[in-house]
C-alpha cells in the first residue's frame, strides 16, 4: 500500500503505541474501497469515519 509523505505525515501525529493499529484499518478501509494510494485528504476521511463510529 502506498502512502503520500503527507498522509505520512499525518500518521506520525497518532501516538506510536496505537500508530499500527491505525495503519492497518486505514489500508483496510483502502482495500475495501480498491485504493492503491493513501493520501492525506483519504487519511482524514478514514479517521473522521473510525471517530463516528467509536463515539
Amino acid at each position: 500500500m502506498d502512502w503520500t509523505a503527507e498522509a505520512e505525515q499525518a500518521l506520525r501525529e497518532v501516538p506510536f503505541f496505537v500508530r499500527p493499529a491505525v495503519r492497518r484499518k486505514i489500508e483496510a478501509l483502502a482495500t475495501e474501497l480498491s485504493r492503491n494510494l493513501i493520501d492525506e485528504a483519504f487519511y482524514q476521511e478514514a479517521r473522521a469515519k473510525f471517530s463516528r463510529r467509536s463515539s
